[in-house]
């Protein structure tokens, strides 16, 4: 899980620039809430498709909407007067803030929103936000420990996951994906990269000084995977977590279930 600013993997909504290692090592304290107790652990974190048209017979890809001021107001109903949230950005973390949309109106979109309870949808108004879209999303799998990458229809990678413990269970929902770090060291045990998610714990109300966010993140140590070993984090391979850093844009659908 997330806590304190972390400098964000310099990939944005849509673009997929170079590769390059991020800042400093006490920041890691960001993702001590995934850890668990058994001796491997650690503190865990946590294709651009803009211009995809749907192919005949396909599902529709994800639209995410990306605000272009320094914050949004997030109405409680389209149109309303109720301010849900209002939300930085760039985010806690440095990355544009960026939602997933539900449902898209023209004038208003419906928005999923990175806060408690999971699953929380608000309004935004689509003129204070830049529209792009992606035809990835991520299935999780927590019984059968196992991730699913599809591009419409098509798997394009698989792999084995570690999950919660049982006294802090990864949360099935629908989420996405909010920013992607990467530790200063790729063979440490938070893993190559950490994708944050916009979910949070719903056994932690907070965790080492943050609010329990959810992550998705490799692993230094590949026998924490096929079992559940975290604070409600999902770990993959390094393999798997990077692969994800280089193809799937902040935005994703992620949804978890089992």
């Amino acid at each position: 899980m997330l806590r304190s600013p972390l400098a964000p993997h310099p990939a944005r909504t849509g673009l997929r620039p170079a590769l390059a290692p991020l800042a400093a090592a006490a920041l890691l304290t960001a993702l001590t809430a995934c850890s668990s107790g058994s001796p491997q652990e650690a503190p865990d974190a946590g294709a651009d498709t803009a211009g995809a048209q749907e192919e005949a017979g396909s599902p529709p890809g994800a639209e995410i909407a990306t605000v272009t001021g320094a914050e949004i107001e997030v109405l409680a109903e389209k149109g309303g007067d109720e301010v849900l949230e209002t939300l930085a950005s760039p985010n806690d973390f440095g990355e544009e803030r960026a939602f997933l949309v539900e449902s898209n109106e023209g004038e208003w979109l419906e928005v999923l929103l990175p806060i408690r309870p999971n699953g929380t949808t608000g309004w935004v108004r689509s003129e204070e936000v830049t529209l792009s879209g992606t035809d990835y999303r991520v299935e999780i799998d927590m019984a059968g420990f196992e991730f699913t990458v599809l591009e419409g229809e098509e798997e394009v990678r698989t792999g084995v996951i570690g999950t919660g413990e049982n006294e802090t269970p990864t949360p099935p929902g629908r989420y996405y994906f909010t920013e992607l770090l990467q530790p200063p060291d790729p063979e440490g045990p938070y893993g190559a990269y950490a994708f944050g998610l916009s979910g949070f714990s719903e056994s932690l109300e907070t965790f080492a000084g943050g609010p329990g966010q959810l992550a998705v993140h490799g692993t230094n140590d590949e026998s924490a995977l096929g079992r559940q070993v975290s604070h409600g984090c999902v770990r993959v391979s390094n393999e798997d977590i990077t692969w994800m850093a280089e193809n799937l844009p902040i935005g994703t659908p992620v949804e978890i279930s089992g």
